[in-house]
């Protein structure tokens, strides 16, 4: 069953994705762009949206620090003045390894107010202009989150949290826009070979590239979904531990901490 609109058809819709620069972002920018759309990427690295344009002509780069909220906001006005957006993807993230043994509070805030802050940030700048667009045209918000938001994780102390806080924040959105013609979605990808899972020093499974994640974005889209997740093969293990009373889980992770 649909609980969006089914979004199949990308000529002339204008996107609008925070967070595109590198990874799932920028490869999802890419085949959207390849379906017709026109696309407007915004990130920190400056070089690398202007490498982005250079690929992709008729693209559009907005330099954007999601933390700094009156910048957010002077860019999301731009773009409105410019002409109706279609959709905004939040795929801005930041990620670094945490335990509660070795706590780091500026990297815990770091964190939150990229990953969490940094979306409230956009939702507050383009919101009340896609309600104001007509009925029919109010677009469509997709935020970035994780499996890592499912159930605390090891090594995630800094980084899990605030995937919990935005699939929260996603359902939420669902329920109070839809009925105003807002299509909302959540996506929650698995292992991602990213500049962000590089870190990494363990075995990912079910590791992806960031192509193979766009074709499931773009999958999810047109079928409707609320939920995007993926690789399946891996989300559908994580959605059981999801469901393990808090016993079996711990006793789970412990087993695999120890292993």
């Amino acid at each position: 069953m649909a609980l969006n609109p089914r979004m199949t058809d990308w000529v002339g819709q204008r996107v609008w994705l925070v967070g595109a620069s590198s990874g799932i972002g920028r490869a999802t920018a890419h085949a959207l762009h390849a379906q017709g759309a026109q696309v407007i990427v915004s990130a920190r690295d400056g070089a690398a949206l202007d490498d982005f344009v250079t690929q992709h002509p008729g693209a559009q780069a907005a330099v954007l620090d999601v933390t700094d909220a009156p910048a957010v906001n002077s860019v999301a006005q731009a773009l409105f003045a410019q002409s109706a957006l279609d959709t905004v993807v939040y795929c801005a993230g930041h990620y670094r390894a945490m335990t509660a043994d070795r706590p780091d509070l500026p990297g815990l805030l770091r964190h939150n107010q990229v990953n969490y802050l940094g979306a409230l940030h956009v939702l507050d700048a383009v919101l009340p202009k896609l309600l104001a667009q007509p009925e029919g045209r109010r677009g469509h918000i997709s935020l970035m989150a994780s499996v890592a938001g499912y159930r605390g994780l090891l090594n995630s102390l800094a980084y899990g949290p605030t995937k919990a806080a935005l699939i929260n924040l996603a359902e939420t959105l669902y329920l109070d826009l839809h009925g105003q013609g807002v299509g909302v979605s959540l996506i929650n990808p698995g292992f991602v070979e990213t500049p962000l899972t590089a870190q990494n020093d363990f075995k990912m499974p079910a590791l992806i590239s960031p192509a193979q994640a766009a074709e499931a974005i773009l999958q999810g889209w047109a079928c409707g979904q609320f939920e995007i997740h993926f690789p399946r093969r891996f989300t559908f293990w994580m959605k059981v531990l999801r469901c393990l009373p808090c016993t079996a889980y711990f006793a789970l992770t412990r087993r695999l901490k120890s292993s």
